[in-house]
C-alpha cells in the first residue's frame, strides 16, 4: 500500500507533456485493448426473509462457504432442476 501511495504521489508531481500529447485522444482499441462485452457477473439486489437469511448463513457455515457463494450454488442448482423439468 505505502509502495502504491509513493507511486501515486511520484507520478502527481512528472510532467507527461512530452510524453502525451494531450491534442490525439487515444481509444482502448488504438492501445490492443479489448474490454469484455458484458461483464462475468453483475450485482443485484435482492430481499430475502431474515428467517431464510439466516438460515443460508447457518448452512453456509455449517459447510465452510460462504453464504453468497451457498445462494449462488442453490440459484445455479434450481435453474439447471427446472431446465430439465421443462425439456
Amino acid at each position: 500500500m505505502k509502495n502504491r501511495k509513493a507511486e501515486i504521489k511520484d507520478y502527481d508531481g512528472f510532467d507527461t507533456t512530452e510524453i502525451i500529447d494531450a491534442s490525439k485522444s487515444l481509444k482502448l482499441k488504438d492501445l490492443g485493448l479489448k474490454l469484455p462485452d458484458s461483464l462475468p457477473t453483475q450485482v443485484i439486489s435482492i430481499r430475502l426473509p431474515t428467517s431464510l437469511l439466516n438460515q443460508l448463513k447457518a448452512m453456509g457455515s455449517n459447510d465452510d462457504v460462504p453464504y453468497q457463494a451457498l445462494i449462488k450454488l442453490i440459484l445455479a442448482e434450481g435453474v439447471v432442476k427446472r431446465r430439465k423439468k421443462s425439456a
